[in-house]
């Protein structure tokens, strides 16, 4: 005999799951493009500071926040959910927080050494700052700073030219890249883990922007004179293949690589050409599948939303990542296209940060 739950639990039920709904339908999903870009002139925004745009209503601009010091230039700009905070370097060179929440900076600190493509731990509580691809010798490596006021920790002194930098998805590790070396440290104490090179091609000012998979054993690290990547095993500490694009090789800088959050595919960026080009990457080495045209240069970067969905670039341009078709464009509020590399995305509910993106198009299967 079947048995039928009481009409009062019924109407518990469908009530619970009405407002469940409701709670998921109140995240705001955001895109915070910081501006101006230090490394490219190609879409600048007018003034300084923060443009908001909304990615669930056509990537349409919500508001700006003003932010004057920002005038010095943008070289990173990245996020963490539990100070609710962005951490932007600028070229003065300038670190600083800006909580989410109020629209306020908390703290800036600056610094003799650079300021370049900075990162945080997943509890906030250190910031690591390259300091350039400008400097050389002993001073070249990362500062660790604390993540409450921006005190120096200490300074770690690694290669030369160091200027990206990532924090693994899982919180494990740091990596930077130097000239001809991806420095992969420990995030308890900054000890290094291993060092791989040569990465890249001779001639290089650095090791051009990498990304990770989510079980920090793949490396794609952009090349700097030819439209490809290498592939380096992480646990072997090496590099197991070299993707170059076209029958031809195409002498063109990359200067941007993304995995979609599921790992399936890698999205590369060719500046000169105005291209991004796109790889299946459940094959080793990756297979070329297709590309997308770009409405303008600049920087050269790429990365995804957090649900695979958008793609996102040094330019205006919106992608769908499944369809490959440019779905938007982003707009200030007088209808001109806007665009730059150091961009974040942020999602709310009720006013407070429920999750944050990275500049870097990261794996997080």
């Amino acid at each position: 005999m079947r048995k039928f739950l009481p009409l009062t639990i019924l109407c518990f039920l469908a009530f619970a799951s009405t407002l469940t709904a409701q709670n998921q339908s109140d995240i705001k999903r955001y895109l915070y493009l910081s501006t101006p870009d230090a490394a490219q002139v190609e879409g600048q925004a007018d003034g300084a500071g923060i443009l908001i745009f909304d990615i669930d209503d056509g990537h349409k601009l919500v508001r700006r926040i003003d932010i004057p010091i920002f005038e010095e230039g943008l070289r990173g700009f990245a996020a963490n959910l539990e100070t609710h905070s962005a951490y932007f370097s600028t070229q003065h060179p300038r670190i600083g927080a800006f909580d989410l929440e109020t629209d306020q900076i908390t703290w800036q600190q600056t610094y003799t050494l650079g300021s370049d493509r900075s990162s945080v731990t997943l509890d906030g509580k250190k910031v690591y700052v390259p300091t350039g691809w400008w400097v050389d010798g002993n001073d070249s490596g990362v500062l660790v700073l604390n993540g409450e006021n921006g005190e120096l920790i200490k300074h770690v002194r690694v290669g030369n030219k160091a200027h990206n930098s990532l924090v693994s998805v899982d919180g494990r590790y740091l990596y930077l890249g130097t000239t001809m070396m991806l420095t992969v440290l420990d995030t308890e104490d900054e000890s290094v883990v291993y060092q791989i090179e040569p990465v890249g091609e001779p001639g290089g000012q650095g090791v051009f922007p990498f990304t990770v998979d989510s079980a920090n054993r793949i490396a794609y690290v952009s090349l700097g004179s030819h439209v490809g990547f290498d592939v380096v095993d992480l646990q072997q500490e090496r590099i197991i293949h070299q993707v170059l694009v076209g029958d031809e090789p195409i002498l063109h800088r990359t200067h941007g690589v993304a995995l979609n959050p599921d790992e399936t595919e890698l999205w590369i960026s060719d500046q000169e050409s105005q291209k991004l080009f796109i790889f299946d990457a459940t094959q080793m080495p990756p297979v070329l599948t297709g590309e997308v045209d770009l409405s303008q240069g600049g920087h050269g970067w790429v990365t995804f939303s957090l649900d695979g969905r958008y793609v996102w670039t040094h330019t205006p341009d919106v992608f769908d990542a499944k369809t490959h078709e440019r779905v938007a464009v982003l707009r200030d509020e007088n209808g001109n296209p806007v665009s730059g590399s150091k961009y974040i995305e942020v999602h709310f509910r009720d006013g407070k940060v429920v999750a944050v993106g990275n500049e870097f198009g990261l794996g997080r299967k």
